[in-house]
């Protein structure tokens, strides 16, 4: 169930921004599944996972979408566009559902998880975050994305998450307005054309010694 240091670096160093992709070709639907399930199992702080995850690969919608995307031609030309959504207030619904499906899942009674559900209740429901919950939920969001990014380049898949869009005209086109989730970021993912020069471009990044520290 482990692969090579080198193999995961390969990839990472593989996987860039991709500009121009090339519309003729699909990702396979094992693949994409696969991809799917990456964002399912993705880490969320108490487990929360305070988000959805809409796939969208209908034309016209994606059609509809790119004015409101400075224009980006990765919004029509990839395989499949995921608008990734947050949610706009953690309520005492979305702990209990948390706490039964938790109870659920380990076969224990609800009771027994009192004190995880108080510590939920107490800082995002009424304590000083609640009061900047939109931002604690896109926080939980890009985890997701970048959760994607990487099992996308370990699968051989393009991506380009993509933040140049108007999350107000998004949400009015995919009838957001009154849900409990709203547009937070958006990523294109397919395979690269090979009239797209960034491929080609060498990888920018800071020193390792810039950046990391042991203590």
């Amino acid at each position: 169930m482990t692969l090579s240091p080198e193999v995961l670096l390969q990839a990472l160093n593989w996987r860039y921004a991709t500009k121009v992709f090339d519309p003729a070709r699909s990702i396979p639907s094992a693949t994409w599944t696969a991809l799917e399930q990456s964002l399912v199992l993705t880490a969320s702080s108490y487990g929360l996972q305070p988000w959805k995850f809409l796939v969208i690969t209908d034309p016209a919608i994606r059609a509809e979408l790119r004015p409101h995307s400075w224009n980006q031609a990765q919004i029509t030309d990839s395989s499949h566009l995921v608008v990734f959504l947050s949610k706009r207030q953690i309520t005492a619904a979305d702990a209990d559902r948390l706490i039964d499906a938790t109870a659920a899942a380990r076969g224990l009674d609800a009771s027994a998880l009192s004190g995880y559900r108080q510590m939920i209740q107490v800082d995002l429901i009424e304590g000083p975050r609640s009061q900047r919950i939109g931002q604690w939920a896109a926080n939980q969001v890009y985890i997701a994305l970048g959760n994607l990014l990487t099992s996308a380049a370990l699968l051989g898949v393009d991506t380009c998450a993509i933040e140049g869009f108007s999350p107000p005209d998004y949400d009015r086109i995919l009838g957001l307005d009154s849900s409990d989730y709203q547009t937070c970021v958006v990523c294109a993912c397919g395979y690269r054309s090979a009239d797209d020069k960034y491929a080609s471009l060498a990888k920018v990044r800071y020193n390792h010694t810039d950046l990391i520290e042991h203590r």
